[in-house]
């Protein structure tokens, strides 16, 4: 098994950032630091991570979380400001987050130790959709805005995939993205002359908040982790 399988089956952080992890010589393997993305394991091996000794594999689990504003997406901060992580009580496993809110976003975040979940759940060629609503300036927002979300909006890295997006009101709107980029809901309104005032994340493909108070959390049942994976399965 190759190392950056290894930490990502062992709850580390995905496969892409446990390759990171390898780049940046934080992990070891037998007393000796490795940067060599193709180095395989043969069973047995003492691997650290920053020097802390990395067990075998953990059961795999998927947890829901309703982030509140403030809270930031990450496992640790250094500004000791608030995780998401920290919202889960006696997870029993290495969490951390599938893809990122910024901090003054709320809503639905998945946390898991399953890096290829992970992996899948975030990457495009997968295309799984990310439903926002969004309280929005400037309304009501015109047909010609709306026309403009729908078709792709030009950012400054590259012109967006187009969104669903439906009026709630004069001032909030509805949208459905397959791509995840930085702060992209808030970029796209604010191309379109609607700079958003409040952003919260209310379903992530087959999941829903649902009844979920803002700062719980609730591990995911095995029916709703197979309907994950099914949702980042594309033929």
């Amino acid at each position: 098994m190759r190392l950056a399988k290894y930490l990502a089956h062992a709850g580390v952080a995905s496969r892409r950032a446990a390759e990171d992890l390898i780049r940046a010589g934080r992990v070891a393997v037998d007393g000796e630091v490795v940067d060599d993305l193709g180095r395989r394991l043969d069973g047995g091996e003492e691997v650290r991570v920053d020097g802390e000794v990395v067990g075998g594999p953990e059961e795999r689990v998927v947890w829901l979380v309703h982030k509140p504003a403030g809270v930031v997406s990450t496992a640790r901060d250094t500004h000791g400001r608030p995780t998401v992580v920290s919202l889960v009580p006696d997870a029993g496993a290495r969490l951390y987050p599938v893809g990122r809110l910024d901090a003054d976003t709320t809503g639905l975040i998945l946390l898991t130790n399953d890096g290829e979940l992970a992996n899948r759940l975030m990457h495009p060629r997968y295309e799984v959709p990310r439903m926002y609503e969004a309280t929005v300036r400037g309304g009501p927002v015109a047909e010609a805005a709306l026309d403009a979300l729908r078709s792709g909006v030009r950012l400054d890295d590259g012109v967006t995939a187009p969104a669903l997006v439906r009026s709630l009101g004069p001032d909030r709107l509805e949208l459905v993205l397959h791509e995840g980029r930085k702060r992209q809901v808030r970029r796209m309104c604010e191309a379109v002359g609607h700079p958003v005032v409040a952003l919260r994340r209310v379903a992530f493909g087959p999941l829903t908040l649902g009844a979920l108070a803002e700062g719980e959390a609730r591990r995911l049942e095995a029916a709703e982790v197979e309907a994950l994976r099914t949702a980042a399965t594309k033929e």
